[in-house]
């Protein structure tokens, strides 16, 4: 693939080394989500526990449900979510919202429908080192309008907490990770540093794509893609 601006030639581009279907199942109260991390595949995925693809639509959601031990992403594709904890923190997440909820020593807290219609978004699950377990609960949100963007040639991209094309987010990950949002017109090609010692995958919302490199496959939505070893 040719070298984007901003973004280093790489040695050693990561191929796809598994390939997995988001499973459906029902979670909270009567809520759809695609789970494609979290059953016999986790082993591959540390530190990440949990990916779910989740669809929820007014009476059903998530009441009140406990956390400990790790962090939970919450990322808004379409409509609206309300949270509340029993310490009284609440709020709402809106399409293109992010909440970054580090529960630490424990959180109870709920996840319900706050707008008419379907609401989408994806929430990811990251484990905690030992020695974080036990800190006090805390939250990172960031609104739509401020997280960090970029675009060239093709690609836009919105930095939920990393760095891509030149731009950082301003997220602090106890666990370090890397969540990038990227969107590629037809023809746009990518290259993604990544730490050789990180694990990584790429998660496909809409469309389809080759990865790894032009003589894969293509890979359609709804399919998690776990990246083998290399620098990006």
């Amino acid at each position: 693939m040719p070298q984007r601006k901003g973004c280093s030639s790489l040695n050693e581009p990561r191929l796809v080394a598994r390939k997995f279907l988001a499973r459906p199942q029902i979670e909270g109260v009567g809520t759809v989500v695609g789970r494609s991390i979290g059953g016999f595949e986790l082993k591959y995925f540390d530190p990440f526990i949990v990916l779910d693809e989740f669809s929820v639509t007014a009476p059903a959601g998530f009441p009140d449900h406990p956390h400990r031990g790790f962090e939970t992403v919450t990322y808004m594709l379409q409509g609206a979510i309300m949270h509340e904890d029993f310490e009284g923190h609440k709020g709402t997440i809106e399409a293109g919202d992010l909440q970054w909820m580090t529960a630490g020593r424990g959180i109870v807290h709920s996840e319900m429908p706050a707008a008419q219609g379907t609401q989408k978004g994806l929430q990811l699950w990251i484990n905690l080192a030992s020695k974080y377990k036990m800190i006090e609960p805390r939250y990172q949100e960031v609104l739509s309008k401020d997280i960090a963007e970029a675009e060239d040639d093709g690609i836009k991209v919105r930095v939920i907490a990393g760095e891509a094309l030149g731009i950082k987010s301003p997220i602090y990950t106890r666990t370090p990770t890397m969540f990038l949002d990227f969107s590629l017109k037809p023809g746009g090609r990518l290259q993604q540093p990544i730490p050789n010692s990180w694990n990584a995958f790429v998660y496909i919302l809409e469309g389809e794509g080759i990865f790894g490199n032009m003589i894969s496959q293509p890979s359609n939505p709804h399919h998690i893609l776990l990246l083998g070893p290399g620098d990006g």
